[in-house]
């Protein structure tokens, strides 16, 4: 403990040290020598004589130490100055400033032995001619070395904080503060202030840190060198986020930001929980409550079917499923791998709860063996996620697209009605609306074949559910663009004013199962996504770059 505190103290002294002039150093290292060339004639008498002496009063030896000790200072000094010695950085000292001082102390020894030893003085013995030399090179070289290791780390230390990316933190309220506290030893970033929306705050100083108004972002980036902002706002909601964002990104400086309150434990926070800004940002719009009710009407105590269980709509499908409560849910998926990944999932989601999970490796191009899953467990609703949806792939393989898109819905459909389903819910697509590729012409295909079947059957309910890019899915084009612009650049782009409109997968398979709820038949539902997000916004969100 008392090493460590030690440590601290040395530490704690490095900054003053190393901020005096360079005059005051020199200075500072001329009154260490003239000590240590003292201190190394008083230890040679003690090594001579077996005991201390004094330099003053009326001994004998103390008259011969004074002399001893002038005219080592009288020696020693020129020869430091001639050879550089006090040119020398300490903090850069290395083998080549050690040799330096072995070589200088050694002229100094020569001429010091000469005279204390060969000459000889009557009040000094003869032996501290050599004893002391010795014990000045020891000396110097220790003081040299522990320059080197003190202020020489510490001086980097020093440059490495100073070299640290500036910030300032969006937001002096709690999370603000806790996270300047935070950032405080941090090697990753230094926080240059804050700024705030409240214009009582502007100009104040908030645990040594300036409060500044956000409208001098432009001007702060160049005074400072602000090299980020950290949005330490986490219960704004998402329009003003994205007013903020407007903002920062004409600034041209990166931002990150933390979750959201719900996420931040015990009001603690931590430089860990700084993201980058994600596309989830950019919404556009609040996340769509859902109404629980609807949730539940063809979930609880049913038997539930979701075909493309273990993509990214049909697992979040499942997900949701399962929080509402079904007694049997069935878990259609032709990938393997996919469907042992979600089955895991929800295996382990379960604890006590009285739900079957059936994992069943289909195709929903195999009408045999999707007639057999629905006649064999009789579901009460089947959501129908299973589709090619990458808009490329179904461009160069447009037969396959229209075999699993078109005559995978229409035999998955009469193995529905065949086998009682009550309600049949389709996962469609915004491009199935004056479809320019196959894949949205697939879709709308798909929409006008189950509207035919629901005007000609009662027994079943088919419902068709459109939505835009889900975030994070396996055919959006968001994971695209993000590694286009994570590798630099450029994005590919239809056309540059191309707009698109965004929602979450959670957003997605709630409304898919609200809508099966609301369906009366040959329904087609929409959610209203907000407003649309240009391709300029993308780039210049995950690039830091002005649109």
């Amino acid at each position: 403990m008392e090493r460590y505190l030690f440590k601290k103290h040395l530490a704690q002294l490095a900054p003053p040290i190393l901020a005096l002039p360079r005059s005051a150093k020199r200075i500072a290292v001329i009154l260490l020598d003239v000590s240590l060339c003292v201190l190394a004639v008083w230890l040679a008498y003690y090594l001579r004589l077996g005991e201390f002496i004094s330099f003053t009063g009326p001994s004998t030896w103390a008259k011969g130490a004074a002399w001893a000790a002038g005219l080592s200072i009288a020696f020693a000094l020129p020869i430091f100055v001639v050879n550089g010695l006090y040119r020398a950085i300490f903090r850069y000292s290395g083998w080549p400033a050690l040799l330096t001082v072995a070589r200088a102390v050694c002229i100094y020894g020569l001429l010091y032995a000469a005279l204390f030893t060969a000459i000889g003085f009557s009040d000094v013995p003869r032996t501290v001619g050599i004893i002391q030399p010795i014990l000045l090179l020891l000396s110097i070289g220790a003081s040299r070395a522990f320059a080197r290791v003190w202020l020489g780390d510490e001086y980097a230390s020093i440059l490495k904080r100073a070299s640290r990316p500036k910030a300032l933190i969006y937001g002096a309220g709690t999370s603000g503060r806790q996270l300047a506290a935070a950032l405080q030893n941090s090697h990753e970033m230094q926080v240059a202030g804050f700024l705030d929306d409240d214009d009582r705050l502007h100009g104040h100083v908030l645990n040594g840190l300036a409060i500044y108004n956000p409208a001098d972002l432009q001007n702060l980036v160049g005074t400072l060198q602000i090299r980020d902002v950290l949005l330490a706002l986490p219960s704004i909601n998402r329009k003003r986020r994205n007013e903020i964002l407007c903002t920062i990104r004409q600034a041209q400086v990166g931002v990150r930001t933390l979750p959201n309150m719900n996420d931040l434990v015990q009001g603690k926070v931590s430089v860990s929980d700084l993201r980058e800004l994600d596309i989830d940002d950019l919404l556009g719009r609040d996340p769509v409550t859902p109404n629980h009710i609807l949730l539940s009407k063809n979930i609880v105590g049913k038997v539930v079917l979701v075909t493309g269980a273990g993509g990214s709509i049909g697992s979040e499908l499942c997900r949701q499923i399962v929080n509402v409560g079904p007694s049997i849910l069935l878990l259609v998926e032709q990938s393997e791998f996919a469907l042992y990944d979600i089955h895991q999932e929800l295996e382990n989601k379960l604890d006590e709860r009285a739900l079957k999970l059936v994992p069943l490796l289909a195709s929903v191009q195999d009408d045999e063996r999707i007639y057999e899953i629905m006649s064999t467990w009789r579901p009460d609703t089947v959501y129908h996620a299973a589709a090619y949806k990458h808009v490329p792939l179904v461009e160069h393989n447009p037969a396959e697209g229209i075999k699993n898109n078109v005559l995978g819905t229409l035999k998955a459909a009469q193995a529905a009605i065949e086998s009682g389903v009550t309600d049949f819910v389709l996962i469609s697509t915004d491009k199935a609306v004056r479809p320019t590729n196959m894949m949205g012409a697939s879709k709308r295909l798909s929409e006008m074949m189950l509207q035919g079947l629901a005007a000609t059957t009662t027994s079943t309910r088919f419902s068709m559910v459109r939505f835009g890019n889900v975030l994070g899915s396996s055919g959006s084009v968001v994971p695209k663009f993000r590694q286009q612009i994570r590798d630099g650049g450029p994005i590919t782009l239809t056309h540059p004013d191309i707009t698109r409109y965004f929602m979450t997968i959670p957003e997605a398979a709630q409304l898919v199962i609200q809508a099966g709820a609301m369906a009366k038949g040959g329904d087609v539902f929409v959610l209203d996504m907000g407003q649309s997000v240009k391709s300029w916004t993308w780039h210049a969100a995950w690039s830091n770059c002005p649109a």
